[in-house]
Formats: structure tokens, sequence, C-alpha cells
């Protein structure tokens, strides 16, 4: 069982910055590709940035060249550093842990954390 615990979600100004944390409890992280997830009002959840074990990461297009997914196996946690933020990047932000086996994703084996509320306006 992963415990996981969001912060750093606040109000920003369009254009402005800010890091999210995801602490990992009850495991290590090294065994889970770890992501970002966001849910903007009346919208599906839709994935935001993932980083593998190895660093490798995968990105949303629209936040490409904005937001920096990484993660710190020592602290057992995760971050994403969000930038030249938009009124659009308003949401929840959800962190997911998803077990690994290799380079296979096992879906069964997965936890999310409670969220936290990012919103971008002047």
């Amino acid at each position: 069982q992963v415990q996981l615990v969001e912060s750093g979600g606040g109000l920003v100004q369009p254009g402005g910055s800010l890091r999210l944390s995801c602490a990992a409890s009850g495991s290590t992280i090294s065994h889970y590709r770890m992501g970002w997830y966001r849910q903007a009002l009346g919208k599906q959840r839709e994935l935001v940035a993932t980083i593998i074990n190895s660093g490798s990461t995968n990105y949303a297009d629209s936040v490409k060249g904005r937001f920096t997914i990484s993660r710190d196996n020592a602290k057992n946690t995760a971050y994403l550093q969000m930038n030249s933020l938009e009124a659009e990047d308003t949401a929840v932000y959800y962190c997911n842990a998803r077990r690994m086996m290799g380079l296979t994703l096992i879906t069964s084996d997965e936890y999310w954390g409670q969220g936290t509320q990012v919103t971008v306006s002047s």
C-alpha cells in the first residue's frame, strides 16, 4: 500500500510558477512510475506528465516546454515544476503511482493522492 500526499498548490497569476510535491509513504517510489494528472471543473481527468525510474519522461502536449516532472527516490518524493502558468492550467492536480515490473506497468497496483488545487487567475 502506498500513500501519496500532494502539496504546493495555490493561487497564482498568469505567467507565474508553482512547484507541486508528492510525498510517498508505505513503499519506495523506485518501484513505481510516478505521474501527475489534473481535472478541471466539468472535465475528465487528464494526464499531465509521467516519469519512470530511469528518468524517462512523458508530457501532455499542452504543458510541454512549461512543466517539468522530476523524482527524488531518496526522499521518496515526486515533483512538478510549473512555469508560465495559464488560466487553462486551473485544475485539481493529482499525484499517481503505478507499479512497474521492468518496463511493464501493473495496472492493478496503482495509487492516487487526494489532490491539490491550482488556480491561475489575475
